[in-house]
């Protein structure tokens, strides 16, 4: 993603290129001189990079695979990853009693049934946006349409002038919701809640950031363990995946040598 010079000259000569640090993975550059990466996405091309190598030293790819331009593997080095975290990342089955604490712990996450009235401001988050003056704004917006007199409603208004939602035009009415509309993430933050009202933080989504009006809430009804047992056995492998996953990563982070990227790293094996 390319975002625009930080000065207010509007400059993108060779000077202001020259600043540009390349972040590497073993030598390996993870970006060209003229390209700026958020954080997020440098720490994300580095994985992908740490991972692609290992393959090649697994001896899953060749040699003449080279890392692109855009940090997008090739389709043998996905191949090749993919095989290599079959080999490396183990997820263990969990047990009948891990499940059965789990669903006691989190029933709300397997109700059926419930469903929310929304409204919500959307402040996206697209390709060379200024995220830090985006979480302003978002939270300046929040701010303004909890803190109003209690005469009238501000927030159809503020969504009409500021969501990035088709909803906007309708004052961010997005109707009834249950949790299986919404993006996994933004249902997390509103179903098995009992909040109604504007909520008082932002809620996060692939899509952006939202400021969210619960208007109304229907519960719904909590499954036994029997009925849900399959659901709750997918959610603790996936949980056991993503940590093994990160185990590796910081195993991998730990033997390569990097430079003008920031990730967690171990020193020995911590994938069981």
């Amino acid at each position: 993603m390319k975002t625009p010079c930080s000065t207010s000259c509007g400059c993108a000569g060779t000077e202001a290129v020259a600043d540009v640090a390349i972040a590497r993975v073993n030598g390996v550059a993870l970006h060209g001189a003229d390209e700026h990466l958020s954080d997020d996405e440098l720490r994300q091309r580095a994985c992908t990079e740490m991972l692609r190598q290992a393959a090649q030293r697994a001896g899953l790819l060749g040699t003449n695979d080279v890392s692109s331009a855009d940090g997008v593997p090739s389709a043998a080095a996905s191949q090749a990853i993919e095989q290599l975290l079959e080999q490396n990342v183990q997820v263990p089955e969990p047990s009948e009693e891990a499940c059965r604490r789990h669903h006691a712990a989190h029933a709300a996450r397997y109700r059926v049934g419930e469903r929310a009235h929304l409204r919500h401001i959307l402040f996206a988050v697209t390709p060379g946006v200024d995220v830090v003056a985006l979480r302003q704004r978002a939270e300046h917006a929040l701010l303004e349409v909890r803190s109003h007199d209690g005469t009238g409603d501000p927030f159809a208004g503020v969504a009409r002038q500021l969501s990035n939602c088709p909803s906007g035009a309708e004052g961010g009415e997005l109707g009834w919701l249950t949790a299986q509309d919404c993006a996994p993430e933004f249902a997390r933050e509103i179903f098995g809640q009992t909040d109604v009202g504007v909520l008082p933080r932002l809620v996060h989504s692939r899509f952006g950031l939202h400021v969210v009006d619960v208007r109304q809430r229907q519960a719904g009804a909590d499954q036994p363990f029997e009925a849900v047992h399959g659901a709750v056995a997918m959610a603790l492998r996936q949980q056991s995946y993503v940590t093994a996953l990160r185990q590796y990563l910081a195993l991998l982070a730990g033997q390569a040598e990097l430079e003008g990227v920031a990730l967690d790293a171990a020193d020995t094996p911590l994938v069981q």
